[in-house]
């Protein structure tokens, strides 16, 4: 059965969907709309490669237009979308190279359209070197005037922001770290871990401005010398924003369901609003399993699945969706930290009623020639004990816990559960009663205690009830 299918925007995925698009019907029609001269850019790289970890910046591409052709596919590169009409199953076109625009016409649409860098709209925010961090350009240009710049101040200490601050000092630079936050990376992390990455950056010498907003910029011969914020100027040779991302998704505005934000919401199959229109990547909200909700959390392991989605459920419904905990991991010099879920700080705000427990062990027996300290905080719902968030940090790599707490949540288990998951024992990588066991423990405890703290002293006393002269440290084994 021949049919067209248009793909709008081919980064991680754009590509994941049009390949499986491409294998999975063979005599589908094809044609890829891509404003950038490439695809595929894992920008999650950029600060690796400018910090020199990565050398050939090729090797952050996983595919490319020929790969796409020899499955078929029919890729205009540098050629921008204009406008679409779902309902006639039209859209038009600007080919960026000569200017020249033309129409088309789709069965089905696939809107992979990504997102784009915040700008704020601020004085002196048009002078030269300021930057932003999302693709293959945004890197070139970073490295090539990071060249020249001895003072650089980067904007917004979410992951992509601290990734550049490490990177600008390993090379050397004086750096200053500005966000409206008190403290880094609070999207992900509660206070007791934030506290540990503060310090690391102030002992490395990074300049941290923060609970303060950007107010503007100066600069002299049009280059940026001076960031303005509410408490503080700061000189500076250039500038990188890092302060979040909007869903690029204008050309479906008011034709599709979306969002307050922009962000396009789509089913467990990746189908919109409308039955020929499909969607996915960081152009769409995501079921964010801790609280059951339609969310905007733009990561690229989010892209990929749901990229792959859109392709086999191109149709009719084959594989379904199973949301996402936002799960992701940073290496800040020699920290490991990595979080899933929900914060202790988001859940309250969020509405859920939650208790937190965190537990400081060893990755594996003393009697080990080394062995150093983690730092595990779970974070569940004081009803019951349902999983819906986590973190760890240590200077070994037990990143990995968190992706078997993430496979937790999304299974909706709780800290009664995961105390008794059976988990190997080898010491040289753990001990007998595993990290997660543990923490699982010790959250059953907090929920104990509380139940014990919320009976009346009579019920306590009382000879013969269920929870007379418990004993929780005894009863679980944790102090």
């Amino acid at each position: 059965m021949t049919f067209k299918v248009a793909v709008i925007g081919c980064t991680h995925a754009g590509t994941a969907a049009v390949k499986n698009i491409a294998t999975q019907y063979p005599d589908a029609e094809i044609t890829v709309y891509e404003r950038n001269d490439n695809i595929s850019f894992l920008s999650c790289g950029i600060a690796l490669h400018v910090g020199g970890v990565i050398g050939d910046a090729q090797g952050l591409f996983y595919s490319s237009p020929e790969e796409l052709a020899r499955l078929g596919v029919v890729t205009r590169m540098r050629h921008e979308v204009l406008e679409v009409d779902v309902q006639a199953k039209t859209l038009r076109a600007r080919n960026l190279e000569n200017g020249e625009e033309f129409g088309d016409t789709y069965d089905k649409l696939v809107v992979t359209t990504g997102s784009w860098p915040v700008i704020p709209r601020m004085e002196g925010i048009g002078l030269e070197n300021i930057q932003l961090c999302k693709n293959y350009g945004h890197a070139r240009e970073i490295i090539a005037r990071a060249a020249d710049a001895k003072r650089i101040t980067v904007i917004g200490a979410g992951y992509i922001g601290i990734e550049l601050v490490e990177a600008f000092r390993d090379l050397g630079k004086d750096v200053t770290l500005i966000d409206n936050m008190d403290r880094v990376m609070a999207k992900y992390l509660d206070p007791e871990f934030t506290a540990l990455a503060d310090n690391e950056l102030k002992e490395r010498g990074v300049q941290l401005a923060l609970g303060r907003t950007v107010e503007g910029f100066r600069g002299t011969d049009g280059k940026v010398r001076e960031v303005v914020t509410t408490d503080g100027t700061f000189e500076t040779d250039m500038v990188v924003l890092c302060i979040g991302f909007r869903p690029g998704t204008d050309l479906l505005k008011g034709q599709v369901d979306m969002l307050p934000g922009g962000a396009i919401l789509v089913d467990d199959y990746m189908h919109t609003s409308h039955p020929d229109v499909l969607a996915a990547g960081d152009s769409c909200a995501v079921r964010y399993n801790p609280t059951g909700e339609a969310a905007y959390i733009p990561l690229a392991t989010n892209a990929v699945r749901m990229g792959t989605l859109a392709g086999l459920n191109l149709l009719k419904p084959a594989v379904r969706y199973q949301g996402t905990q936002g799960t992701s991991a940073i290496k800040l010099f020699d920290w490991n930290i990595a979080s899933t879920g929900l914060t202790e700080s988001a859940a309250a705000a969020a509405g859920l009623n939650v208790q937190a427990v965190l537990i400081h062990e060893n990755n594996r027996p003393e009697f080990m020639p080394t062995y150093d300290d983690v730092m595990l905080k779970l974070v569940f719902e004081a009803e019951g004990g349902r999983l819906v968030g986590a973190q760890v940090m240590s200077k070994a790599d037990m990143t990995q816990a968190v992706n078997t707490l993430s496979v937790c949540i999304q299974n909706r288990m709780t800290v009664q559960e995961l105390a008794f998951v059976d988990f190997f024992f080898q010491p040289h990588y753990n001990k007998p009663w595993n990290l997660l066991n543990t923490a699982g423990l010790a959250a059953m405890k907090r929920l104990d205690e509380t139940e014990n703290a919320a009976l009346t002293e009579q019920e306590r006393m009382e000879p013969g009830t269920e929870r007379a002269d418990a004993r929780t440290s005894d009863k679980y084994g944790v102090a």
